[in-house]
C-alpha cells in the first residue's frame, strides 16, 4: 500500500504499536544461527512444552538491514504480540536473513503488517530467496488481524466504544457517566496484530543456508514486522491405499469446487466397509461442518492436505444462536448421545474467521467426541480451534499445532472427563489457549501435558474454571497479553467448585503477568481467583518454573465485591524456581492460606510477600497467613513475613529483572 494512503488513524495505530524506532540498522554478516524455544535458551526449558518437528529462530536474532522494535510490555503494541516481546521491522527495500541451523524444506513466517485504512485488512508481498537464488513471492495479509475496541472487539479502527458504560482505565471513568464525556483516541485497544503463513521451499536446503525475507520496493506497505521463522524438513506425503479415497467420491483437491458434500458420501462408505477415509495432497473446499461419528479421517500430513472453508452466513439464527457456520469436523451434540470412535490425524484446517461472535459455532473441531483421538493437525483462522461441549469422555489430542484463533485454542467445556491435550503447540490465540471449564458439569480427570503455549493475546495460556483431581503438567506457556497470565486457576464464569485435588507439576512461565486492565493492577504469572465461591480444594504447584515474571511470580486474590465473602485455602508450593520478578515472589488480596516449600528466588523487585489479605487491615495481622515449610532460599520469605504481616503496597513500581540465566 503507498505511504499516501496510509490514514492519520492508520498512523496513529502504528506510532501506538511501538513503531517510532530508530533509523534502520546497517546491514550486518550472517550470525550463526540462534535457535530458541519461546526466545529462551532451549537448555533453560528443557523437558519442559511440546518436542515439535520444527526449529524456531527469532528475528531479531537474524541479520537485518530493518530494525528492531522492543522489547516492549504495555498492550496495544506490537512488541507486546511478538514473541520474546521483540520483532524486526521492514521498510520498503529491507530484509530479515536466517541462517538454516538443520536441513530443512519447508518454512513458517510469523509477520505483521497494516491494516486497511477502513478496516479489514490488506494484502502485501514479501519475497523469499534461499541463497540469492529464485524468488518466491509469499502473499501476507492482516484480514484475519487488527481487532480494535472492547470486548468483543470490532474489526472497524474508527468505531466509537463498544460499551460506553464500562469503567475503562484510560480515562478512569465511565464515559457514559462522566460529563464532560472523554475524548477517546481511535483506534481504541489495537490488538491481535500478528498472523502467520507456512511455505514448502520444492526442495531441501542444508544447515548454514540463508533464507531471506524482503518487502519489496515500490510493493510492501509502509512496514512489515517479522516476528520470527520455523524451519522444518518436512517428509513425503503419507499415502493410505486401503482406504476411500475421497477422490473417488468427487471431492476437488484443486480447492476450486465444494467437497463437503464429497467427504459425507466417503464417509458413509467407509463406516459400511469398515475403512478410514483418506484425504491425499490437495486442498478441500469445506463450508460447513461434517459431522463425524464412528470414524477414522487421515490425510496425507497437514503440510499437504487442507481442508479450507468460508465463513457462511446463515438465512436465520441456529437453535444454538449461531449466525454464521464455517469449516469444521463436529461430533454430534452431547444431547443427542454425542460421538464415539472418532479418529482425526494428518491434514490441516484452515477457516475463515475474521471477528469473533461468541454465540457461532465456527470452530475447528467441535461437539462431544468420546473414545476418539486428534492427531497431528494444523488448525488456523477459526474461532476456537477446539471446542468440547460434554458430558464426554476419554479424548485423546496429540501433536497438533493451533495458531491464529479469535478466540480458544482448546476448551474442554462442561463435564470433560479422562481427556488430554498433549504435547501440541498452540500460538497467537485470541482467548484461554487451553482450557478446562466446568460449567454446569465438573470436568474431572483431565490432563494437559508437555504443550507449548505462545501470545495469547487475551486472556491465559492455561486456565482452568473448577472440576475434580485435573493436572496440568510440564507445560511452557510465554508471553501473554493481557487481561490474563500463563496460568490461571479460577472460580468464576458460573464453574462447578474445585474439588479433589488439582496439580500444577513442572511447567515453565517466561515473561508472564500482565497489567489487568480493570483492576490497573499486575498479575502474577500463576493467579488463584475466587471471584464466585471459595477455592478450598487440595491444590500442589511442585516443581514449576517461573521465569522473568513481569510483576508477581504467585497471586492470590479476589473481586472487592466479595472480598469478605470468598478465601482461597488449601494451596501448597513445593521446590519452585522464581527467576526474576517485576515486583514480590507471592501477592495476596484474599484471605486465605498457602504454604511453601523449598521455594527458591532470586532477582525479585519489591518486597517477597506483598500481603493485603481482604484489606481489612485488622491490628493480629493479615487476613492471609503463609506457612514456612523450610527450605526457602532467596530471603524473599523472611521470618517477620510470617505468618501474616501486612505489607500491602497496593501497586508497587516495576524494577524489570534480568534476562533467566541457568540456574
Amino acid at each position: 500500500m503507498p505511504r499516501s494512503t496510509l490514514t492519520a488513524a492508520l498512523l496513529v495505530a502504528a506510532l501506538a504499536c511501538g513503531l517510532s524506532a530508530p533509523p534502520a540498522l546497517a546491514a550486518s554478516p550472517a550470525p550463526v544461527p540462534k535457535v530458541t524455544r519461546a526466545a529462551l535458551d532451549p537448555a533453560l526449558v528443557a523437558g519442559r512444552g511440546a518436542a515439535v518437528a520444527f526449529d524456531e529462530q527469532e528475528a531479531e536474532n537474524a541479520a537485518t538491514d530493518g530494525t528492531v522494535i522492543g522489547p516492549g510490555r504495555s498492550a496495544y503494541t506490537l512488541p507486546v504480540e511478538a514473541s520474546g516481546r521483540k520483532a524486526v521491522r521492514l521498510a520498503p527495500g529491507q530484509h530479515v536473513e536466517f541462517t538454516l541451523p538443520a536441513r530443512a524444506n519447508a518454512i513458517t513466517v510469523r509477520y505483521s503488517i497494516p491494516d486497511a485504512p477502513g478496516g479489514g485488512g490488506i494484502t502485501a508481498p514479501l519475497d523469499v530467496t534461499v541463497n540469492g537464488g529464485r524468488r518466491t513471492t509469499l502473499t501476507l495479509t492482516s484480514q484475519y488481524s487488527w481487532l480494535y475496541n472492547q470486548y468483543p472487539f470490532s474489526n472497524d479502527p474508527g468505531a466509537d466504544l463498544l460499551h460506553p458504560d464500562w469503567w475503562i482505565t484510560e480515562c478512569a471513568c465511565v464515559p457514559s457517566a462522566t460529563t464532560p464525556p472523554p475524548v477517546i483516541a481511535k483506534p481504541f485497544r489495537p490488538s491481535h496484530f500478528y498472523d502467520e503463513q507456512r511455505l514448502l521451499l520444492g526442495r531441501t536446503y542444508r544447515a548454514g543456508d540463508r533464507v531471506r525475507l524482503t518487502a519489496p520496493a515500490g510493493r510492501a506497505p509502509e512496514w512489515t514486522v517479522i516476528d520470527l521463522l520455523d524451519s522444518e524438513l518436512v517428509g513425503p506425503p503419507k499415502v493410505e491405499l486401503r482406504a476411500a479415497n475421497v477422490l473417488a467420491f468427487g471431492a476437488d483437491p484443486t480447492g476450486r469446487r465444494d467437497s463437503a458434500g464429497a467427504i459425507e458420501q466417503a464417509i458413509a462408505y467407509a463406516k459400511r466397509k469398515r475403512l478410514k477415509v483418506y484425504l491425499p495432497p490437495g486442498t478441500y473446499q469445506v463450508n460447513r461442518h461434517i459431522i463425524v461419528d464412528d470414524v477414522t479421517i487421515t490425510g496425507a500430513g497437514s503440510w499437504y492436505t487442507v481442508v479450507k472453508g468460508r465463513e457462511v452466513a446463515l438465512p436465520e439464527p441456529a437453535p444454538d444462536g449461531s449466525v454464521h457456520t464455517g469449516v469444521g469436523f463436529y461430533g454430534r451434540p452431547a444431547a443427542e448421545g454425542g460421538s464415539r470412535d472418532v479418529h482425526l490425524s494428518g491434514f490441516a484446517i484452515e477457516g475463515d474467521v475474521r471477528e469473533r461472535i461468541d454465540t457461532d459455532q465456527v470452530n475447528g473441531i467441535g461437539g462431544a467426541m468420546s473414545d476418539s483421538t486428534i492427531d497431528g493437525l494444523h488448525i488456523r483462522h477459526t474461532k476456537a480451534g477446539m471446542w468440547f461441549d460434554g458430558p464426554m469422555s476419554n479424548l485423546r489430542v496429540t501433536n497438533t499445532i493451533i495458531v491464529d484463533q479469535i478466540a480458544d485454542a482448546v476448551n474442554f467445556h462442561t463435564g470433560v472427563t479422562n481427556s488430554s491435550v498433549s504435547n501440541s503447540f498452540i500460538r497467537n490465540s485470541g482467548d484461554d489457549a487451553l482450557a478446562m471449564w466446568s460449567e454446569k458439569s465438573a470436568n474431572v480427570g483431565n490432563t494437559f501435558d508437555h504443550n507449548t503455549v505462545q501470545s495469547p493475546v487475551l486472556a491465559n495460556g492455561i486456565a482452568v474454571y473448577g472440576g475434580t483431581d485435573n493436572t496440568i503438567s510440564g507445560n511452557l506457556v510465554a508471553d501473554p497479553v493481557r487481561e490474563g497470565s500463563a496460568l490461571q486457576v479460577g472460580s468464576r464464569f458460573g464453574a462447578e467448585p474445585f474439588a479433589g485435588r488439582l496439580d500444577i507439576t513442572g511447567n515453565t512461565t517466561v515473561r508472564s503477568g500482565t497489567y489487568e486492565l480493570n483492576w490497573n493492577i499486575g498479575l502474577g504469572a500463576i493467579w488463584f481467583y475466587a471471584l464466585e465461591r471459595d477455592i478450598a480444594a487440595d491444590i500442589r504447584v511442585t516443581g514449576d518454573d517461573f521465569l522473568d515474571s513481569t510483576y508477581n511470580a504467585i497471586m492470590l486474590v479476589s473481586e472487592w465485591s466479595v472480598k469478605d465473602r470468598y478465601a482461597i485455602t488449601n494451596v501448597h508450593f513445593k521446590d519452585l524456581r522464581v527467576d526474576g520478578t517485576g515486583t514480590s515472589v507471592v501477592s495476596a488480596r484474599v484471605k486465605g492460606s498457602a504454604t511453601f516449600e523449598n521455594v527458591d528466588a532470586r532477582h525479585v523487585g519489591a518486597v517477597g510477600v506483598n500481603n493485603c489479605g481482604s484489606f481489612g487491615f485488622p491490628a493480629t495481622g493479615s487476613e492471609f497467613s503463609l506457612e514456612d515449610r523450610g527450605g526457602n532460599d532467596g530471603g524473599w520469605l523472611a521470618p517477620w513475613l510470617l505468618p501474616n504481616t501486612i505489607t500491602c503496597d497496593d501497586r508497587p513500581p516495576v524494577v524489570p529483572p534480568p534476562a533467566p540465566s541457568p540456574w
